[in-house]
């Protein structure tokens, strides 16, 4: 956790100079945190089980193609199958559910773990971007908007940091 907490300090040198939110608008996004995990948290999941059921959907398309043409004697070019990027993706995905469902508590809590946890899954959202560039669904627009996202998200929690403790 020591490389985390490097970073952590890092990325909190950087967003210093940015922008300061009014005592009013921190309070209000230190309320509305915990919700917003909880329900991205559930839209990952369902977002993993899309991409898994996708992915599967396909590869039994692509099989049944290539029954078919053999079935025909003509040369089956297609083999797509699932590849590493898939997987990763689909890891990495389904790990940022669960981060953002545990954070919850810890957020509604103002627990500094429950922080912690959201911190971890902004850079994991980072790290989906760049997995997902690899892949023929995601590609650049992909790495871009996920950069993009997980800037603006650790732009908010920097403003919130000095609000968990731990106690409401």
């Amino acid at each position: 956790m020591g490389m985390l907490s490097d970073l952590e300090n890092g990325l909190a040198g950087v967003y210093k100079g940015t922008p300061k939110l009014g005592n009013d608008a921190k309070k209000s996004l230190v309320k509305v945190w915990p919700w917003l995990a909880l329900i991205f948290g559930i839209l990952q999941l369902l977002a993993a089980w899309s991409l898994w059921h996708w992915g599967h959907t396909v590869n039994q398309f692509v099989d049944y193609a290539n029954s078919l043409s053999q079935a025909y004697g003509i040369n089956t070019g297609t083999t797509a199958h699932l590849n590493v990027f898939y997987w990763l993706s689909l890891i990495v995905l389904a790990l940022d559910a669960v981060i953002l469902l545990m954070a919850y508590s810890g957020l509604k809590n103002r627990a500094k773990r429950g922080w912690n946890l959201l911190f971890y899954s902004a850079l994991l959202n980072g790290v989906y971007g760049i997995v997902s560039a690899f892949n023929n669904y995601g590609g650049f627009g992909s790495l871009v908007m996920q950069l993009v996202v997980s800037a603006i998200v650790l732009y908010f929690l920097f403003q919130t940091r000095d609000q968990y403790t731990g106690s409401k």
